[in-house]
């Protein structure tokens, strides 16, 4: 299977939309205090951080929670190496994911260092304290044959009623498949679906406080046992 780039439409001052699933990528309010409230403090990071700590995301998009999630790393002052894995099924062209990450001036550095390596398709980035991975395909064939187990997952898909396959129980089962005992998983969603759907994977979910407009999200410990 070959690669296919995300089409776009960009709104509202540089966000980018996707035309096929007419969803922002991020939040039209703030998309990185929404990365760092959902993702970030929804798996109750950069407490957790070590070397080693992997996390595991569906919905690469932008990269902005990749750039988020490194800039916590550091600012942390983590001895040791990061390990990210993402799952899009519709990459991103480079320059598109420049484009919308130069929204964040608080990320510029971390941007910059990342930019030339952006291939917009399946490709991986070695750096003294990050190994990043893209696997490029529908995560419903490409999550299931990943060797893998993450300590942390972002759930980031399009919104559950325009993405549905991003959230289908089947697929919350191999999430919680690739994650460590008592891993975490976060989204921005609290659809009733998608809550029961980690419940019945094996996760203990609850509903906490969203960002901005949305009141409600999710939070999910995989049980140990």
């Amino acid at each position: 299977m070959q690669d296919q780039h995300a089409p776009l439409v960009w709104r509202d001052g540089e966000v980018p939309v996707s035309a096929r699933f007419d969803d922002p990528y991020f939040s039209l309010e703030d998309g990185l205090a929404e990365t760092r409230h959902v993702f970030l403090a929804g798996n109750d990071l950069p407490a957790r951080f070590r070397d080693g700590f992997h996390i595991a995301e569906l919905g690469f998009g932008t990269g902005l929670n990749l750039l988020a999630t490194l800039r916590a790393w550091r600012a942390a002052g983590v001895q040791g190496r990061l390990c990210y894995t993402s799952f899009e099924a519709f990459p991103m062209a480079s320059q598109d994911m420049r484009r919308a990450q130069a929204r964040f001036a608080e990320l510029d550095e971390v941007a910059a260092e990342l930019a030339p390596h952006w291939q917009g398709r399946a490709q991986e980035i070695h750096l003294p304290d990050l190994h990043f991975t893209l696997i490029a395909g529908d995560a419903r064939e490409t999550l299931t044959h990943w060797q893998g187990l993450a300590d942390a997952w972002f759930l980031d898909g399009f919104a559950p009623a325009r993405n549905p396959e991003m959230w289908q129980p089947d697929l919350m089962a191999e999430v919680a498949r690739h994650t460590v005992p008592g891993g975490t998983a976060a989204t921005y969603t609290a659809a009733g679906h998608v809550r029961r759907g980690l419940t019945a994977a094996g996760f203990s979910v609850s509903r906490v406080a969203g960002y901005g407009r949305k009141r409600h999200m999710t939070r999910a410990i995989l049980d140990r046992s």
